[in-house]
């Protein structure tokens, strides 16, 4: 993903990333860095300091409350300073302009091996309709406020969040959440859906989770 608003700039990244076999995403909405991020998944960000809206710092900061993503900074502010604090906001690497394209690609290459020892970063965030689940820390997000969630409200949102747009049976939910659910009040079920329910609606989503009579509960 290229987060730069030189769009000559951009386009000469983007043309030589291809040529790489690389697939990349250029960013041309500087207000939906972020929301861009979340639904592009991308497995590196290249991002300039200085942007419009807000500048590279914060978003690296947006994407660090998420994600372990590679990121590298692409600037021409070469200050000390400014490549301290891209290290200390979670930038991975830093690269001044004027550059040659074949460092970056290096540069580029070498950060892929050493980031993808790790597991997937996708599965690291959940996002569906305006709701954002961190799946490193158990928390839900729409937009600034976060949500306290018990265990079995986590998994039970990560289980609708995963399907949403089909009914997921009570049966289904209560062997997910449950080892053996026939030790498990099926009003124990009810009683969380409700207490999430309220919770999402208080942040600001009312009806995020539609029940289905007779069948279960469906996130749209």
């Amino acid at each position: 993903m290229i987060v730069e608003d030189d769009s000559t700039i951009a386009q000469l990244i983007s043309d030589n990333l291809a040529k790489w076999q690389f697939e990349p995403s250029v960013v041309t909405d500087f207000d939906q860095v972020f929301d861009q991020f979340l639904a592009d998944k991308p497995n590196l960000v290249l991002l300039d300091i200085n942007l419009p809206v807000f500048d590279g710092f914060y978003w690296v900061q947006k994407i660090r409350e998420v994600s372990k993503v590679p990121v590298i900074f692409i600037s021409s502010r070469n200050t000390n300073m400014d490549q301290v604090m891209s290290m200390n906001l979670g930038a991975d690497d830093f690269i001044n302009k004027p550059f040659a394209i074949e460092v970056l690609i290096a540069k580029i290459n070498a950060l892929l091996r050493r980031a993808y020892n790790y597991s997937d970063q996708s599965t690291d965030v959940i996002e569906h309709n305006g709701l954002l689940l961190n799946l490193n820390n158990g928390m839900a997000q729409i937009g600034d406020t976060q949500i306290n969630l018990s265990k079995n409200e986590y998994k039970l949102l990560q289980i609708l969040m995963r399907a949403h747009g089909q009914i997921v049976t009570r049966s289904r939910l209560l062997k997910d959440l449950w080892t053996d659910e026939r030790f498990v009040d099926d009003n124990t079920l009810t009683v969380n859906i409700n207490r999430l329910r309220k919770k999402i609606e208080e942040a600001g989503l009312p009806n995020y989770i539609e029940t289905k009579v007779g069948q279960g509960y469906i996130i749209p």
